[in-house]
Parts: C-alpha cells; structure tokens; sequence
C-alpha cells in the first residue's frame, strides 16, 4: 500500500476527521540520514472533533498511536497540524 494512502486510512479509522490532508515532503529531505534508510518525510492536517479537550501533546499522541508500527518503518518524520472543528 502507498505510504499516503496507509497514512490516511490509519488516521480515518481511528479519529474519525472531517478534514484529512497528507502531504509526501519526502523530496525536500534528499540526502537526510532518515530518508536514506527508506523511511518518509510527510505533513498531515487533520481536522477531527475527537481533538476536543485534548491538549497538543495527546492529539500528538492520538495521531502516532493511530499509526502505530509505520512511525517506526514508513514515517521517518511527521509534521502535525491537529485542530478540531471549531478552531479552524
């Protein structure tokens, strides 16, 4: 499975957004020690009622753990935008 489509399907079964946007930044970090050993470079905005009462921290956490093993293999970087729908 391509790695935005893994990243996106994780993220909509687990938190449920309204909003999902996955970027692949993986071309800007040609030559990163972390590229080199396969893993991608990738930006989410994720806009999810879920978030509501979640400090910026948990939201973190809710994402990674939606993700699971691919913060370990496929993700080597991930740049978080987590907002819930009244902060948009």
């Amino acid at each position: 499975m391509h790695r935005i489509a893994l990243i996106e399907q994780r993220l909509r079964a687990a938190l449920a957004p309204q909003r999902l946007e996955v970027f692949d930044e993986s071309a800007q970090h040609a030559g990163h020690a972390g590229a080199k050993g396969g893993g991608g470079h990738y930006a989410v905005v994720i806009v999810s009622p879920r978030f509501a009462g979640k400090s910026l921290v948990e939201r973190h956490r809710m994402i990674y753990d939606a993700l699971g093993d691919a913060m370990r293999r496929e993700i080597h970087a991930l740049s978080i935008k987590a907002l819930t729908p009244e902060e948009l």
